[in-house]
């Protein structure tokens, strides 16, 4: 079995598992082209509000499947093609989806898992969570778009201390470095989970699209090429909604 990427929709929110039974939900190259599958669909899905990304088993993912890298990794072309045509590619996909994604990372999330946590918008972690990216140790280092993405997420020091000296750190440190929102008890975790996931599902979600847009937009160009298009919401009902349900006291329905 070379691993699954399940989705599951539950009225306006879904579902994304990683699932590797006995592999600590290690992503194979199947799982890969699975995760930008997942996320393409769900991107064009306008009734989604918000997805949750976890894996299966009481771990998030412990890295790549390398039972199949003798198979490519020794031929610069076919490496190439892995990383940017597969891996890049489902990364890519997560990046680009329009609806929040709030990660649940338990256990293991090391190597790929952490690159697929990178792309995830709100990340909450159990206690007894790991996160690194010891490839040091298979002697190959990280793809520069990747490491990149890694990079900016948890910062360059702890970054650096994951490729540079194969570091392994707790869900703590990640907190105190700004990748994680929050670090719950191992048996909490889940259920923090549904109830942020919950919470942005009642919260206006065109205003949710048009900030991740923003967010991404950020990634490439500077604020100022922003204004133009900024504030075309400015007569949509969602935003007349929100203004006229605060100022009548009462809740928004959105």
């Amino acid at each position: 079995m070379s691993g699954l990427v399940r989705v599951v929709r539950e009225g306006a929110m879904a579902f994304v598992t990683l699932s590797h039974p006995g592999r600590l939900n290690a992503m194979s190259r199947a799982m890969w082209l699975a995760l930008r599958a997942a996320f393409e669909a769900l991107s064009a899905e306008e009734a989604l509000r918000c997805i949750v990304v976890r894996g299966e088993g009481g771990a998030f993912c412990a890295g790549g499947d390398i039972s199949e890298y003798p198979s490519f990794r020794f031929e610069e072309r076919s490496l190439r093609a892995f990383h940017e045509d597969e891996v890049w590619a489902g990364l890519q996909a997560m990046l680009d989806c329009p609806v929040p994604i709030v990660a649940q990372i338990e256990g293991a999330c090391m190597g790929a898992g952490i690159e697929i946590a990178s792309c995830c918008d709100i990340r909450l972690a159990a206690g007894s969570a790991k996160f690194g990216a010891p490839i040091a140790k298979l002697g190959f280092p990280m793809a520069p778009r990747e490491a990149e993405l890694v990079q900016r997420a948890i910062g360059d020091v702890l970054a650096r201390d994951m490729l540079l000296a194969a570091g392994v750190h707790g869900a703590q440190r990640l907190y105190d470095a700004g990748f994680l929102l929050q670090v719950l008890p191992d048996d909490a975790v889940a259920a923090a989970v549904l109830a942020h996931a919950a919470r942005i599902v009642a919260l206006a979600p065109a205003a949710a699209r048009l900030n991740k847009a923003t967010f991404l937009a950020l990634n490439r160009c500077a604020a100022s090429d922003l204004v133009p298009t900024a504030y075309r919401y400015a007569d949509s009902p969602e935003h007349r909604e929100g203004i006229d349900a605060f100022l009548a006291k009462r809740p928004a329905v959105f």
